[in-house]
């Protein structure tokens, strides 16, 4: 498979057609679920997707160790790969490791200027021109709606896009939102919830720029390999 048809017949497309074709400048996302059910992998499918669409990528993890987060790129490409029989695979990995950057932090220890003041200078003083943000292990339970609404703001004015992974810890409203965004709810233009269904995880969109949604038929995840099913 040449990578054109790798792009074009990527899940992602279903996935971006059903919010309307994805992210715009300026909007966040949330991938919300109990821990272990496929929060990070969604996040870096949709990283991927980009990045084979020659797009920048800054990944931001919370995690306490960097190679955690390389070893779900690692994997996922491997099984992307694995599963599409996609042509020059050296140059797919070298695309991505030109144009994506991993960031790690410690969210007791780091503010929301400071990360704010280190994308900046990556996208405009080093030329790193990202279109997308991934977020991932961020506790909302300590979250403040002026970070997000200035992070909103910041993401606008940068061009960019933002994903976050968000634990479900505190439940859900009658809307199917968590309850941990409760404070800054409108903040947040899609929302994504995983549910596991046995053999498989159901990708619920509950939150579609403004609409709250109640789908029955949701995408999919392998249970096995965590990757979306066409």
């Amino acid at each position: 498979m040449v990578k054109d048809e790798l792009i074009h017949r990527s899940p992602v497309r279903t996935f971006e057609r059903s919010i309307n074709g994805g992210l715009k400048a300026g909007e966040l996302g949330l991938i919300c679920s109990p821990p272990g059910m496929g929060k990070t992998s969604v996040l870096v499918q949709i990283a991927l997707d980009k990045l084979f669409q020659n797009k920048k990528v800054i990944h931001i993890s919370f995690a306490a160790q960097a190679n955690y987060v390389l070893a779900w790129y690692e994997d996922i490409f491997n099984e992307f790969i694995k599963k599409k029989n996609v042509e020059n695979e050296r140059d797919l990995k070298d695309g991505i490791a030109r144009d994506r950057i991993l960031l790690n932090f410690n969210q007791e220890s780091v503010t929301n200027d400071i990360i704010q003041k280190s994308l900046k200078a990556m996208i405009i003083d080093g030329g790193f021109k990202a279109e997308a943000i991934i977020i991932d292990g961020f506790d909302f339970s300590a979250a403040q709606r002026s970070k997000f609404e200035s992070m909103k703001e910041f993401a606008k004015d940068m061009g960019l896009c933002v994903w976050y992974s968000c634990s479900d810890q505190d439940g859900y409203n009658k809307k199917r939102i968590p309850n941990v965004i409760k404070d800054f709810e409108d903040c947040v233009d899609v929302v994504i919830v995983l549910e596991s269904k046995g053999d498989h995880v159901g990708l619920y969109l509950t939150k579609n720029h403004g609409e709250y949604l109640n789908i029955t038929e949701p995408l999919r995840l392998d249970s096995k390999t965590l990757l979306m099913l066409e």
